[in-house]
């Protein structure tokens, strides 16, 4: 059984299935207004290793991240840059996803866009309206909060203690502080649609509630998201939905925030590294070994030397892969246990790890643990015992797979002269002519690569 934090309950529980064998899963995806920043980086690959465990241990995952591409930021970005909002979506959206290719996440079952809901969303407002959940003033539509019998359950505070801050909008006009938009009425040259209650657009908590209930249905398994977005947007959408009548998340888990200096990393400080400058600048695999050592639940420090140790790492990991001539595992390939085989020492090491990951995705526990065998594993094959350390390499790199990090036996950055000189050396071997074989050895070599006979042919790698 796979237990996970509840943020409702503030404690770790089983995560109950509305149907047996089934996850549904929605991500709050990003707001395409800038490049992706580290924090964005943090929740992708949290809950793309859930994923990837979810499915490892045989559960058939519905995974639905969104795209919100109409919101303030995205209108704010297209006025600064003289463009219209869908180039800037075009263009940020576009970075984005090269941003998660390069991080190795797999793509959503689903990536719904806000604008394509808008109907649904404008017929859910005016239920609200006609049942006097929402009112309208000057700019816009409001739900009434106190229509909502437990309105600040994710908050873990009571309505009345709520105040307005940093993320609870003051409006004169509101019937209290803590109302919110559900549509914001038009402005001039601002993308706006026809509805009943006047032209303009959605506010930015009826689009997820209304994406998530129409792709997942009701009562849906998992709702997850970084801390930042438990108060208020994820309350937000979930008094839409108990106002509407509908069964909402049964379980409720947050990641915790990458930190600079003390401070939350965001756009809005100034302070983020954007994912792009770490792919250009690091082996994007680090990041992913970065956020499997801390907890999910847990603040994240990253900065160059956490980054330069999680490199080290992984040289340790792919020396690995190499040594025992280990396949590349994980990218958008999404591992099953029932496709490898444990056997012995590779066996308990599953064992342990399952175990682990299961209780809260305790992901630093299973590093060390794979860390720990990854060790046992040079030093028996030092004293011989070929199998026992064989097996244990292999479920290494498959339970490493599983979450989302690939073990490179050969360096991933070989260029195309590169790979050609190694598929003509192969060819070569392949004819039994050793002298071209010895002469593309030599321009290998050349070319600053060490390069190594096996099994499966050439491996080339940097000193």
């Amino acid at each position: 059984m796979i237990r996970l934090y509840d943020s409702v309950d503030g404690e770790v529980r089983d995560l109950s299935l509305r149907d047996p064998g089934r996850v549904s899963m929605y991500v709050c995806g990003p707001t395409v207004d800038n490049l992706p920043h580290l924090g964005h980086g943090r929740f992708t690959l949290v809950w793309d290793i859930a994923r990837r465990w979810f499915t490892f241990r045989g559960l058939d995952v519905n995974y639905v991240s969104n795209i919100t591409d109409i919101e303030d930021k995205i209108i704010a970005r297209s006025l600064e840059e003289d463009r219209s909002t869908a180039e800037v979506v075009a263009t940020y959206e576009g970075l984005w996803w090269q941003a998660m290719d390069a991080l190795g996440v797999a793509r959503p079952s689903a990536a719904p866009h806000a604008t394509d809901y808008v109907p649904e969303m404008i017929e859910l407002i005016s239920a609200f309206l006609d049942d006097d959940i929402a009112y309208t003033i000057s700019d816009g539509v409001y739900l009434d909060v106190s229509r909502v019998p437990d309105y600040g359950l994710l908050a873990g505070q009571p309505l009345d203690s709520l105040r307005v801050g940093d993320r609870v909008e003051a409006v004169d006009e509101k019937r209290s502080p803590l109302d919110f938009a559900l549509w914001k009425n038009a402005k001039p040259g601002e993308p706006s649609w026809l509805a009943p209650f006047g032209e303009g657009r959605p506010g930015w908590h009826t689009e997820c509630v209304v994406m998530s209930l129409g792709l997942l249905g009701d009562d849906f398994d998992l709702h997850c998201g970084g801390l930042d977005l438990k108060f208020p947007h994820h309350e937000n959408e979930r008094a839409q939905a108990v106002a509407a009548g509908r069964v909402f998340a049964r379980h409720w888990s947050h990641n915790g925030l990458v930190m600079v200096g003390g401070e939350k990393m965001s756009k809005s400080l100034g302070n983020f590294t954007s994912l792009t400058h770490l792919a250009e600048t690091s082996d994007p695999r680090a990041y992913r070994l970065l956020v499997l050592r801390s907890h999910y639940r847990s603040p994240l420090e990253v900065t160059t030397d956490t980054i330069a140790d999680a490199e080290r790492a992984l040289a340790r990991l792919d020396a690995l892969a190499r040594r025992f001539e280990l396949p590349v595992l994980a990218g958008d390939t999404l591992e099953v246990a029932s496709n490898h085989r444990f056997a012995d020492d590779g066996a308990a090491l599953y064992a342990e790890v399952g175990a682990v990951l299961d209780d809260d995705l305790k992901t630093p526990l299973a590093v060390a643990l794979l860390f720990d065998a990854l060790a046992a594993a040079n030093s028996t094959a030092d004293a011989g015992d070929a199998s026992r350390a064989r097996n244990l390499a292999e479920a290494i790199n498959v339970l490493f797979g599983a979450l989302g990090l690939s073990l490179h036996s050969r360096e991933g950055d070989v260029d195309s002269v590169s790979a050609d000189l190694v598929a003509r050396r192969d060819d070569a071997r392949g004819a039994k002519d050793w002298a071209e074989a010895d002469r593309l050895r030599n321009e290998l070599v050349t070319l600053g690569w060490v390069v190594e006979d096996s099994s499966t042919g050439t491996l080339i790698r940097r000193p």
